[in-house]
């Protein structure tokens, strides 16, 4: 099936030019807030969190007065990103300089890395690298204080939960209540992708925000031009669908699906790994030294270099990754093939196309598989997301599961679409006196009815967390459903998700509420539209609306589902049976009306019936019509039950 989405960047090569300290976009946005003691940095893969890491935590070393830094990764692999890096030579004041026997993400057991932690809190040594594992075990043995007037930067933060279960989470809250610590973390996303949050509000708001987002980093490449997202649904085992989507061409990722999920083929990780290669081809050897196994292709006789990183043995998965490693030259491998790893941290700025199979829950998790294949390299100008996903059969018994991933996948591409499309300014159509038009562009959109947020508070969560809180949105189980049916979009627009906002942010008063609601509605439908010039005037084409982009006004906006391009291209690419067991699942699990969206048809019951001269059918076969049917019976029945009370 064609990509859900499919966005061009124009090259710029503004993110990878360095300013005379050596600093990136990113790293010298992040930098200018090298002061605060807790600040939060959030930016996607391959923007260079690790060395703004360095230049802050250098900083807070040499001009700041803290006496140490403590970093901490997610598994061992990741903790290479924080090895010694001359800095020096580039402009900074400092290199990087760890000591390898306080660089803890090596092989060990974990006591003796914990014996190494404490040695390093009463040595002269001033940088340590270890595991979140390490910093939670070396927790239990030391006084919060022991780190006062210490860096600890938390990589990969969003493995931190405000959830009482999560030891990560409870480390860092004691750390921030009990010592005079500085805190720098760093994520791609700040979206766990379940519905416990990674800080309480009153935490979350100790820390400064430095926000880079996914276009300014793919707008600023120099090599890549274009990012895909496309999702294959297929029959039977997965593996018969691999060579139908992988070009043996382009250097891919694989990820297999969990043990545990539908698309897997219960035959174990290793078997799963022994069917891809034999779907690929045979096995001609594996190299001793490396691992590398050379495969001959079934499809066109060349031999695939072949990185296996799913087995168990650790010594086999060292020898492999060591060599990953050292990988200099794009031709050195060709496909790697994983299960957990190979997600976060792991740099192959070669890889061209990120295959996965199984449906994944996590935007965060999306955000680092896609990062995977947008590092900018001079073989690749496109990079490409393919999500191989089990297609309903409408006489299996998991049908209902089999569309609840299909959904979640296309709300999935939704969001992605968000996170990576240009970023647009929205301002009143009809702005105040003290409004300056001077600095508007072709990125400014002037909208009648707009409500521009004034509050420092709606301004942080409109500038910081537009992402994460339209992830909430999207993937909230109510939204789910209302996406593809026949709910209106006016209830979705004014109801639901001003609902989910103040479940988000409860300290909002009625007047930010409304205008971080706009904000979130009218961002989503625009970037979910196409901006087009004809002649000297610009037109934007909004699901079934072609108007003129001055006429735009928030009611209008307001009648758009920012949810039914994906919903229509899914519609087309399945074939009449599927999309059918597809209707009638979400017929059967679809939202109940209420006396808000029964309010808000009311006034498009009279207009039917007015253009049609008959009520609205129950049993017809327009959904549209059928949901205003279902609320001429909600609302009789509603005053049925009020005369009853009378």
């Amino acid at each position: 099936m064609p990509n859900l989405v499919e966005v061009t960047y124009n090259q710029t090569g503004k993110s990878k030019s360095t300013n005379e300290l050596g600093m990136r976009e990113m790293q010298e946005r992040a930098f200018e807030a090298r002061t605060a003691q807790y600040l939060l940095i959030k930016a996607p893969p391959a923007s260079g969190k690790s060395r703004a890491l360095m230049f802050i935590g250098l900083d807070k070393l040499v001009n700041q007065g803290l006496k140490k830094v403590i970093v901490a990764v997610p598994e061992k692999s990741i903790g290479s990103s924080f090895g010694l890096t001359y800095l020096k030579e580039f402009g900074f004041f400092a290199n990087w300089s760890p000591k390898n026997k306080y660089n803890l993400c090596t092989p060990g057991g974990q006591g003796s890395k914990v014996k190494a932690f404490l040695s390093f809190l009463e040595s002269k040594e001033q940088i340590l690298i270890c595991t979140h594992a390490t910093l939670r075990f070396a927790f239990e043995a030391i006084d919060e204080k022991d780190l006062n007037d210490t860096l600890v930067a938390i990589d990969e933060f969003h493995h931190v939960s405000a959830d009482g279960g999560n030891r990560l989470g409870e480390v860092l809250r004691n750390i921030m209540q009990n010592s005079t610590a500085h805190i720098v973390a760093m994520t791609g996303s700040f979206f766990r992708g379940d519905s416990v949050p990674i800080l309480l509000p009153e935490s979350e708001g100790k820390f400064t925000k430095v926000t880079y987002n996914y276009y300014e980093q793919l707008n600023g490449y120099e090599y890549l031009k274009s990012l895909g997202i496309g999702y294959h649904f297929y029959q039977g085992r997965y593996t018969s669908a691999i060579s139908e989507v992988l070009d043996e061409d382009k250097k891919t990722i694989i990820h297999i699906p969990s043990v545990n999920s539908g698309e897997s083929t219960k035959k174990g990780k290793a078997e799963e790994v022994n069917l891809i290669i034999d779907s690929l081809g045979e096995l001609d050897y594996q190299d001793p030294n490396t691992g590398v196994l050379y495969v001959k292709s079934k499809k066109t006789g060349k031999t695939l270099k072949i990185a296996d990183l799913v087995h168990d043995n650790q010594k086999d998965r060292d020898r492999i990754q060591s060599y990953l490693y050292r990988v200099k030259k794009v031709d050195d491998i060709d496909i790697i093939i994983a299960l957990g790893m190979a997600k976060e941290g792991f740099d192959w700025p070669y890889c061209e196309h990120v295959l996965t199979i199984g449906y994944r829950g996590s935007l965060t998790e999306i955000i680092q598989i896609i990062g995977r294949a947008t590092r900018d390299s001079d073989n690749k100008s496109h990079a490409q997301f393919t999500n191989l996903i089990a297609q309903p059969d409408a006489e299996n018994d998991e049908v209902k599961l089999s569309v609840n991933n299909m959904l979640k996948a296309i709300t999935a591409s939704l969001l992605m679409e968000q996170v990576l499309a240009p970023n647009f300014k929205f301002k009143p159509k009809f702005p105040e006196e003290d409004d300056d038009d001077s600095e508007d562009g072709d990125d400014t959109i002037k909208i009648d009815g707009f409500k521009k947020a004034k509050s420092k508070r709606a301004k942080d969560i409109i500038e910081s967390d537009l992402t994460d809180l339209k992830a909430k949105i999207f993937q909230d189980e109510t939204m789910q459903k209302a996406m593809p049916s026949a709910v209106d979009p006016e209830y979705i627009n004014t109801v639901l998700i001003p609902k989910i906002i103040k479940e988000t942010y409860p300290d909002l008063n009625e007047e930010e509420l409304e205008q971080v609601r706009q904000y979130v509605v009218v961002d989503s439908v625009i970037k979910n539209s196409s901006i087009e010039d004809v002649g000297d005037k610009r037109f934007i084409r909004m699901a079934d609306s072609f108007v003129n982009i001055d006429d735009i006004n928030i009611d209008l906006i307001d009648s758009i589902n920012p949810f039914q391009k994906a919903f229509e291209i899914l519609s087309k690419s399945v074939t009449a049976s599927v999309f059918k067991a597809i209707q009638e699942t979400i017929d059967a699990t679809r939202i109940e009306m209420t006396e808000e969206e029964a309010i808000i048809l009311w006034p498009k019951i009279k207009d039917w019936i007015a253009k049609t001269g008959e009520q609205p059918s129950i049993q017809s076969f327009d959904p549209k019509e059928k949901r205003l049917a279902e609320a001429i019976v909600f609302l009789k029945e509603q005053k049925r039950k009020a005369k009853a009370n009378a």
